[in-house]
Parts: structure tokens; C-alpha cells; sequence
């Protein structure tokens, strides 16, 4: 398997004064151990207007290139970097925290990164993909019902926008709290959208340490997948090995028997 490297990223948003608690990304900043930097910005600029019509859109379509000039005098100083972006763009334009990454190729991963943050999800999405995860979901939540595992005792759609930062859209699937650890469900299916699971691993890091911070507790991150899935798989081991390094524990979805009887023991239910 190809040696990965660990990269840093950040995202540029679009955040208007004029428009409270909402903002759209319009461009990517990737920046390798060594080599240049890898710049990627959104090419439908219409959901800009639709957040703010009067936008100033000559600035915003010039960023790109503004970006790359002042990136090439920088030399890869990456703190430098986004120093001088805080510094030189307008309040409108927000970087997002550093977030790591692992990459075999900084310009492939740019793109894989530019199309899961910068591009408009798409409405329809193949029956397979939704269908699998919709199965999933479900029988985590039959066998927790059928072990008495349900409300308020088992958490469901947790955004985690409360402990990451305002706008995070996630929401995990499910979770309780047993004996000061919080241990989270969340559904993915390693076969058909690999995308998910780099959202999950991208996320965890803060996830859990903001419920360190709000909670005192420790956060568990189990994510129930597909049964049976190929041990050959290239993209299939991808995901698992993204998964795993981030701590997030992988469970096929046939073991839910056993979770939910294992909850049900540590919330003293039955």
C-alpha cells in the first residue's frame, strides 16, 4: 500500500455581516510536509448570491489567484499562511481551523477534500448508497428497541455542532452515556461511500474533545457497517484504516445484538 503522508487543511468561507449564523465555502487550502500547497475553490459562486445578493463577487472570484501569489512568497510557512489570510481577507471571509489529514497524493487528496467541502451535495444519490445506510440505521435502532434501550436513555440524531462549532452539520446516529464515557453509533457503509467515513474520522478529534471540555467524559465512536465486505478492497480498506486511525471503532452490523444487549446492561435496563 502506498505511504501516506500527514497534510494540514484549512477551508475559506463566505460569511457576510449582513447574514447571521450562516455561512457557504467557497475555497480549500491543502498544505503538504513539503512541495507547494494545493489551492481549490468552489466554481458555482450562485449559492453565494443566494446567501447574499449584494456580494461582492469581482473580489471573491479574484481570491483564487490572490491565494496561490501570496501562498508562492510564503515558502510553506504554514502559520505564516494563515496569519496573513486572517490578516489581508475581508471579515466576510472566515478560514476554518487547521484539520489533518492523511494523503498518498497532496493534489488527489485536494480534490477528494474540495468536492466533500466545496461542492453542492448532490439531491439524488444512488438508490444503493441510501438504501444500504437507511438498512443499517434501521437495525440499530430495532435491536436497542428490542433490548429497552430507547429514550432518554439512548441519545438519537446528536448534532454535534454542540461541541464542535456553530454550523457543523453532522448529526450522529445514536448514543447513551454509561459510567462516565459517552459511547456514539453511527452508521456508514464502508462499500459505496467512502466520503462518509472521512467526514466521521475528520470530525471525531473535535468531536470528542468537546465533549471532554462540556462533559468531563470520554467520547467512544463505534461505526456500524456493512456485513461481509470485501477484505481486497482497496477503497473498502481505505475507509477502515481512516476509521481506525482516527480511534473509531468499526462494527459490522450484525453484531448490533450484542451492542444492544451490552447497553442494556450498562444502563442497568431489563
Amino acid at each position: 500500500m502506498t505511504d501516506r503522508m500527514q497534510c494540514r487543511f484549512f477551508v475559506l468561507r463566505y460569511a457576510p455581516d449582513a447574514v447571521k449564523n450562516e455561512f457557504i465555502n467557497v475555497g480549500l487550502v491543502l498544505l503538504p510536509p513539503a512541495g507547494s500547497a494545493q489551492v481549490r475553490f468552489t466554481r458555482d459562486w450562485s449559492r453565494v448570491l443566494c446567501l447574499d445578493p449584494d456580494a461582492d463577487m469581482q473580489m471573491l472570484q479574484g481570491l483564487e489567484n490572490d491565494l496561490r501569489n501570496q501562498l508562492r512568497e510564503m515558502n510553506g510557512d504554514q502559520d505564516l499562511i494563515l496569519r496573513r489570510i486572517q490578516d489581508s481577507f475581508s471579515n466576510a471571509i472566515q478560514p476554518s481551523e487547521f484539520q489533518a489529514c492523511l494523503a498518498s497524493s497532496p493534489v488527489t487528496e485536494a480534490d477528494e477534500l474540495a468536492r466533500l467541502y466545496l461542492e453542492r451535495p448532490k439531491r439524488r444519490q444512488p438508490q444503493r448508497e441510501a438504501g444500504a445506510r437507511v438498512a443499517i440505521v434501521a437495525r440499530m435502532r430495532s435491536e436497542f428497541e428490542a433490548a429497552g434501550v430507547r429514550p432518554p436513555f439512548l441519545l438519537e440524531k446528536i448534532p454535534i455542532a454542540r461541541y464542535t462549532r456553530s454550523g457543523d452539520p453532522l448529526k450522529i446516529d445514536c448514543g447513551y452515556s454509561p459510567n462516565g464515557t459517552v459511547k456514539l453509533f453511527h452508521g456508514v457503509t464502508l462499500g459505496s461511500d467512502v466520503n462518509a467515513a472521512k467526514v466521521l474520522a475528520f470530525s471525531f478529534p473535535q468531536l470528542a474533545e468537546g465533549i471532554r471540555k462540556a462533559e468531563g467524559k470520554k467520547a467512544l465512536l463505534t461505526a456500524i457497517v456493512e456485513d461481509d465486505l470485501p477484505s481486497d478492497d482497496e477503497t473498502v480498506n481505505f475507509a477502515r484504516e481512516t476509521l481506525e486511525q482516527n480511534t473509531i471503532r468499526i462494527a459490522p452490523v450484525s453484531t448490533m445484538h450484542d451492542i444492544a444487549a451490552t447497553a442494556a446492561r450498562e444502563l442497568g435496563i431489563g
